[in-house]
């Protein structure tokens, strides 16, 4: 069946955990005001309410408030929504992030200043016996892993319920609240409105991520600003200067205790542990090995360790993307790789700023002439086979087998099915965007579904990529060792037709004994066919939706690189006439622009960019680029690399189409992830 679709029971539908029901016990204990913890006169109490940004080092919010407070008291609060029903996050990035935090509260209670724990063993008994009455019997009888434990004394302050209950509780004991302003989603978005509507002038969201905040348009100076953040010194929580004190109240909360109560099950294999020693080790070693790089991200066999595995860490904060980029400029080989990297660090932030620049980003298509593309071709038994790995084309497959056993797959690869799902299939961006960020255990909101925005062709740019994944069997894969390990059933067919099986000869079939229709599906749509469906529909409607990006408010959802220039030359050079485009267009484009008037068309590296040969360069676009095999690309997830160089902005000197299945640099893949079972939306 095809055609009629609702979002909200799809999304729901696509990731039902079965969730146990959520207790509403608010934070158990009472919050002393300062003065009652403090001997100063007046004393100045700050709340630091960590969310995503789980680290001491390089977080604003923790320098301020050991700067500016005479007692400071952490805070992390668990939020039952983010394990509800409709929640997008399988267990075992459930798990890494309750290690996270679990790592983060035995980082503070190690840290110099003095310490008051206020509360007693009988709150938190208490509390536990509330969660554990809400508990079922098999989460109550598994043991908690060694990395939810907590420390004794404990460091964090640790709550369960509504956040904005429980900040409102220390705002009306005299307690002022900061955090770090992170792009959010969805319920996050929702959740700080109503944190700043009820705490008012006591709560302040510091912007410390070195994103661009408040401004007309953020794009203007960007390049200039994201480098000079990049190189600046790290925000250092000045622990000898003031010597504040540092207050724990003790809840009962635990993480252990919230993860039996959930009944978190991780199934997923090669998960990385959450904690800050792992994230650190984890740099090291891929400082020590980044000169192969480059040579091992493309193949998605050799891409499990040969990208940085950093990706979980910096999604959640455990490293800031400033602390992977200096220690790398500091202690890594000058070399083609290690630019490479710094380079993801930059995409990671362009695409995160466009979260920030526009928060539609996870409803709404970008560009209004493609809402609602392909929703009149939905077909769960399509997005089904998609899901399982059982479309027929054996690349597609091994990579959502692998998805769901592990949680990660290498950029090319994650491109590819996205772009299979949606040109291919003809099925709805936000259903595959909200897959992966299910099951990709270091998915950041801001680069999972911007990117499936951009690999789905929703932004209004010329170009497009459509991925052979036939072609990407015999580039990366043509011994299929990848294919037959997540594909065993095709373990026996000969190599030379493991791009077709269903073109293997009878004869053949019947000798090796894969039967290809039985064992293994046909292809559940004709290739060819599809890929002239979308090109035909997607001329329909291109030089409409280059036009819109002449809007003002279209280009700023859009967030380009290179600011309204870069939307504004897409829209002269390819949008259609339209007498009756808004005048708002009227603006001065020197003021939008660096300081030089120049427009950032290029970005990526902060290195000056070295002297690479024809067959390094990215930046020409061929005639009919459906006969190249090179194409730009960008990655769909989340990590330290996303993606290089931006089709975004090269768009106005891009060709219509590009039936994309490699790009010769600009594969330089994303480290996303692993994953495990089911819960959370967006952590924030």
């Amino acid at each position: 069946m095809t055609g009629d679709i609702d979002r909200e029971t799809e999304r729901s539908a696509s990731v039902d955990s079965g969730k146990l029901s959520q207790p509403t016990s608010p934070l158990p204990a009472e919050i002393p005001p300062p003065d009652a913890i403090c001997d100063a006169v007046n004393p100045t109490g700050i709340v630091v309410w960590h969310r995503k940004h789980l680290r001491l080092k390089d977080q604003l919010a923790v320098s301020r408030a050991v700067a500016d407070g005479d007692v400071f008291c952490p805070l992390f609060v668990f939020d039952p929504t983010f394990y509800a029903d409709s929640g997008l996050a399988c267990d075992a990035r459930i798990r890494l992030f309750e290690e996270a935090v679990a790592s983060l509260d035995r980082l503070y209670a190690a840290t110099p200043p003095s310490a008051t724990h206020v509360g007693t063993t009988d709150s938190a008994a208490q509390f536990a016996d509330t969660l554990d009455s809400n508990t079922s019997t098999a989460g109550a009888a598994s043991e908690s892993p060694e990395a939810l434990q907590r420390p004794d004394p404990p460091g964090l302050t640790l709550g369960y319920g509504n956040p904005v209950n429980i900040l409102s509780r220390f705002v009306d004991r005299g307690w002022q609240i900061i955090t770090m302003a992170t792009p959010t989603s969805r319920y996050g978005q929702r959740r700080d409105e109503r944190v700043r509507d009820t705490c008012g002038d006591a709560v302040t969201f510091v912007s410390g991520d070195g994103l661009v905040r408040d401004e007309e348009w953020p794009r203007s100076a960007w390049q200039t600003q994201i480098t000079e953040w990049l190189a600046a010194e790290q925000h250092t929580p000045g622990w000898g200067d003031r010597n504040p004190l540092r207050a724990t109240i003790r809840t009962g909360v635990t993480p252990a205790a919230i993860d039996r109560h959930f009944d978190i099950s991780p199934t997923k294999t090669q998960v990385p542990v959450g904690t800050h020693r792992a994230a650190m080790t984890a740099l090291r070693e891929f400082a020590d090995r980044v000169r192969s790089y480059p040579s091992n991200i493309s193949a998605p066999q050799d891409a499990r360790d040969g990208t940085s595995g950093l990706s979980p860490y910096l999604n959640f904060g455990l490293l800031s993307v400033r602390q992977a980029h200096q220690y790398v400029v500091d202690n890594a080989p000058s070399c083609r790789g290690a630019d490479m990297f710094e380079s993801r660090l930059v995409w990671n932030l362009h695409y995160n700023q466009k979260l920030v620049d526009w928060p539609g980003w996870t409803e709404q298509a970008v560009n209004p002439v493609f809402e609602g593309r392909n929703e009149a071709f939905h077909d769960p038994d399509l997005v089904t086979a998609w899901k399982r790995g059982q479309t027929g084309f054996p690349m597609v497959d091994a990579s959502m087998r692998c998805l769901q056993e592990t949680g990660w797959l290498n950029f090319r690869m994650r491109a590819m099915c996205a772009s299979f799902f949606t040109h291919i299939l003809h099925q709805p961006w936000w259903i595959g965007a909200d897959w992966y960020h299910h099951h990709l255990i270091d998915s950041d909101v801001g680069i999972n579904y911007t990117q499936w925005q951009s690999q789905a062709g929703l932004i209004g740019k010329p170009s497009q990529r459509v991925y052979n994944p036939r072609k990407q069997v015999r580039d990366q894969d043509p011994n299929g060792d990848w294919i037959t390990r997540w594909v065993p059933e095709l373990a026996d067919l000969p190599s030379e037709f493991l791009d077709q099986p269903e073109k293997a000869p009878l004869a053949v079939q019947q000798e090796c004994g894969v039967h290809v229709g039985e064992m293994y599906p046909r292809p559940v749509v004709d290739f060819e066919a599809r890929r002239e469906q979308f090109w035909s529909r997607y001329e329909d409607r291109r030089s409409e939706a280059a036009r819109k990006l002449r809007q003002p408010a279209i280009a700023k959802r859009a967030s380009f690189s290179g600011g309204y220039d870069a939307a504004r030359a897409i829209a002269d050079k390819h949008g259609a006439v339209d007498a009756d485009t808004p005048d708002g267009t009227q603006i001065s484009l020197g003021e939008l622009t660096d300081t030089d008037g120049a427009a950032k068309v290029e970005e990526g590296r902060l290195r000056p960019p070295k002297q690479t040969n024809a067959t390094e360069s990215t930046d020409s676009t061929p005639a009919d680029p459906r006969e190249s095999n090179t194409q730009m690309t960008i990655p769909t997830g989340a990590g330290q690399n996303a993606g290089e160089p931006s089709p975004d902005d090269r768009a106005a000197a891009s060709g219509p189409r590009g039936d994309s299945d490699e790009d010769a640099e600009s594969d330089e893949e994303i480290d996303i992830q692993h994953t495990g079972q089911t819960r959370f939306r967006d952590f924030e």
